[in-house]
């Protein structure tokens, strides 16, 4: 029923049958794709909120609080994401030192950028360095830092979707229509092997562009487990339509 409906049985017919394999394999590989982007989401959120963050301690070991009061009161005063891992890295420290909390907090955000600063501000409380102005300073740089990663990600994000628009959907309906057009199969033009021809380059450029956008974002890896989706997509998008307009 639902092949009929989305015409899957037309690839059969000329064919590609191997991308409705495609399509359960890409099927699979979205439910392996989806769990990088929540994670790269949630990292991001603790990221941009961390200049907020060290610009709190900043104020308010400079009103003469010490670090571990004044995380406490970042942990009473805020409601987001990184201040819930923040207090449970301080509540699980009560059975060992500040320190180690500090070291399970940066683990538990599994993010570099949050990892790099507690570490900077562990060297920091070992030297008996001045809190106030390290912590202040981070803060500015981080933002400005964020700032442009987020600046860059929103620029990137509308190149790659414009390129994949245009090559995975774009493309293979404009051939489509074209030859659909102009070679009809109801007329008798034999197009088998054309067809097919044109299938796999739909599919194999589809992909391509794929991985291109993703290394264009730095994150070739997480989208690796969309490629077989886009490509039944390149390859679903110039068949079908070629059927219909051709018949």
């Amino acid at each position: 029923m639902i092949s009929e409906m989305l015409g899957l049985w037309i690839l059969d017919y000329w064919g590609v049958g191997w991308a409705n394999w495609l399509l359960i394999i890409g099927i699979a590989g979205v439910g392996g794709g989806i769990p990088p982007m929540i994670e790269r989401r949630r990292r991001r959120v603790l990221e941009n909120a961390l200049p907020g963050m060290l610009s709190s301690l900043s104020d308010s070991i400079g009103s003469g609080q010490g670090m571990q009061q004044a995380m406490q009161g970042i942990v009473s005063t805020q409601d987001d994401l990184i201040s819930k891992l923040l207090e449970q890295a301080l509540d699980e420290s009560h059975s060992s030192t500040f320190e180690a909390g500090l070291a399970r907090f940066a683990v538990m955000t599994r993010s570099e950028q949050v990892q790099r600063v507690i570490a900077i501000m562990g060297t920091a409380i070992e030297q008996d360095a001045p809190l106030q102005e390290i912590l202040y300073k981070l803060s500015l740089d981080y933002e400005r830092l964020n700032d442009l990663m987020n600046q860059r990600e929103v620029d990137l994000s509308g190149r790659s979707l414009l390129i994949m628009m245009f090559i995975c959907v774009g493309l293979p309906l404009l051939i489509a229509f074209l030859v659909g057009l102009f070679a009809p199969w109801s007329n008798g033009f034999q197009l088998g092997f054309l067809n097919n021809t044109f299938a796999l380059f739909f599919c194999a450029v589809s992909m391509y562009s794929v991985a291109v956008s993703g290394r264009m974002l730095g994150r070739l890896r997480d989208v690796l487990w969309f490629l077989p989706i886009w490509g039944f997509i390149g390859t679903y998008l110039y068949i079908v339509p070629y059927h219909l307009i051709g018949g």
